[in-house]
């Protein structure tokens, strides 16, 4: 009779013992079955990839949300815009009509013989004009007895008084407007300059 051999066989950090002519065995934890991936492994980690692509998905999702909102809040901000300067140029031309307007009543200011149905025409055609300026959100400013403004005031020239404090417009020689919030066109103005005074009574001599 002969006698029976054992061969032990190395399987990574555990070792099994085998009798002669029986196949291998194998650990439980060993990743690999027959020499093939362990399908619950390739399961994890395709699980772990999709897991990571739909979080990368959902973020750029995201992004382009709030891309596509700040493009609406724009589109709405420019749409509001145009809206309200869209007649800025016709109105910018109507000024011309306005002051020559002006220039007419202001003209017939103690001229008796001036015919008071074509004064009050151009009244009311002054005011009818207003009307629309207003209607457009279009006001005058009110630059004279205010403080000189370079943003809303163009100097013309200074007058030396002293019935106005420094810098103040003392007149007005072409209105000024604006529209909505926006200068559409500045004041003509003249501006107080303190007057110098000169002193004639002891003026100093070299004897």
């Amino acid at each position: 009779m002969s006698e029976k051999k054992t061969i032990k066989i190395e399987t990574g950090s555990k070792k099994v013992k085998s009798k002669e002519n029986e196949p291998e065995q194998t650990t439980p934890d060993e990743q690999t079955i027959n020499g093939e991936e362990d399908p619950m492994k390739a399961l994890e980690a395709k699980f772990e990839a999709k897991e990571k692509e739909a979080e990368e998905n959902y973020d750029r999702l995201l992004r382009l949300s709030a891309e596509f909102e700040n493009y609406k809040k724009r589109s709405s901000r420019e749409i509001e815009e145009f809206r309200k300067f869209a007649n800025q140029s016709l109105i910018k031309e109507m000024l011309s009509v306005v002051d020559n307007l002006e220039l007419a009543m202001n003209s017939t200011n103690g001229h008796k013989a001036i015919d008071k149905d074509l004064l009050q025409g151009l009244e009311m055609t002054h005011r009818e004009i207003l009307k629309v300026f207003e209607k457009f959100n279009v006001k005058p400013i009110d630059a004279k007895g205010q403080p000189f403004d370079p943003t809303f005031h163009e100097a013309v020239m200074q007058e030396e008084t002293n019935d106005y404090a420094k810098n103040t417009v003392i007149n007005e020689m072409q209105r000024g407007y604006m529209i909505h919030d926006r200068l559409l066109r500045p004041s003509m103005v003249v501006v107080a300059k303190p007057r110098e005074e000169k002193d004639s009574e002891n003026p100093d001599r070299n004897d």
